[in-house]
């Protein structure tokens, strides 16, 4: 029988997903297997915006951002029967096996779509950093950069100030980028979910800041870490003394050409995932784990890097 592999993503879009589009593909047509494009993630097996894809299909697209496979968000595929129908419209087009790359909602999507018969292979891509069965997602270095950069050049501006800038970063549940950026700037504090001082420690610590004279103060947050984080800048004004600003740094964390980091583990994991299709194979280096897991655990352990962070301190 015919191997037919379709490719979709989904979810947020990440740095580096071309760059995973055209591994798998590429990396399919080598095996001879006929490969397949799936557009608008879920929502494109639904309406059946399936197309067969060729080596042109993906030329020039490992330096760009973004998707090319294009996403959405689509709340009914949680439903039965909506599933059913995106299971039909896979079958019809005779697709064997459906690589999705995306994130923990992208794998949960997935394995809903694996118990209707589709085998299922997830390639970890996001920001956020947070799927189960990974040390490090697609994206996430990119984005790391992208923080990095956007924070040394806050830096500057905050010493001329006399400023206490809270940057707030992605991450959803997850403070791997908070925890990585802030020790690669060398900030002043991190408050994340899995390292999270008291407001009034917070407090505290920037009061010593200020009153050692130190032209500036740096604290990376992640997102949803407070109810109403201007309200919080308010007081940090009021009882430390420190002009302070919030500078949140949003999409633009999406954003960009992949870094090489990204691009080489795109297209590792791509070749990985038709692998298993092909030889159902582990190479002792890259794993796979049952989709079923990766839907059901989110961050990784961060013990290690909490350790370094709270002996920088």
């Amino acid at each position: 029988m015919k191997i037919k592999v379709a490719v979709l993503t989904s979810g947020g879009d990440a740095p580096g997903m071309n760059a995973a589009i055209r591994s798998v593909i590429r990396a399919g047509l080598m095996y001879n297997f006929e490969m397949y494009a799936i557009y608008e993630g879920f929502r494109g097996i639904y309406e059946d915006k399936i197309v067969k894809a060729n080596r042109s299909t993906v030329s020039e697209i490992l330096m760009r951002g973004g998707t090319i496979l294009k996403t959405a968000r689509f709340p009914e595929f949680r439903q039965e029967e909506v599933l059913m129908k995106a299971a039909d419209q896979l079958k019809k087009h005779k697709i064997t096996h459906l690589v999705v790359i995306g994130g923990d909602g992208t794998y949960r999507g997935a394995y809903a779509l694996s118990r209707y018969g589709i085998k299922v292979i997830g390639i970890p891509a996001t920001i956020d950093n947070d799927v189960m069965g990974t040390e490090q997602t697609i994206g996430f270095d990119t984005a790391l950069n992208t923080i990095t950069e956007a924070v040394d050049k806050l830096r500057d501006t905050s010493s001329s100030h006399h400023r206490c800038s809270i940057i707030e970063v992605m991450g959803n549940r997850c403070g791997d980028l908070a925890l990585y950026a802030g020790t690669a700037c060398g900030v002043d504090l991190i408050i994340s979910p899995e390292h999270r001082p008291t407001e009034s420690e917070i407090i505290e610590t920037l009061k010593n800041i200020n009153l050692t004279h130190a032209r500036h103060a740096l604290v990376i947050v992640s997102e949803k870490q407070f109810d109403d984080l201007g309200a919080f800048k308010d007081k940090i004004v009021l009882e430390t003394g420190f002009d302070t600003k919030v500078e949140v740094l949003g999409r633009i964390q999406r954003g960009g050409s992949p870094t090489a980091a990204d691009r080489v583990l795109a297209a590792r994991f791509g070749i990985h995932a038709i692998e298993l299709i092909a030889n159902n194979v582990d190479n002792g280096r890259l794993s796979s784990t049952p989709i079923n897991e990766t839907a059901r655990s989110l961050n990784p352990n961060l013990t290690e890097l909490i350790n370094v962070i709270d002996k920088l301190k």
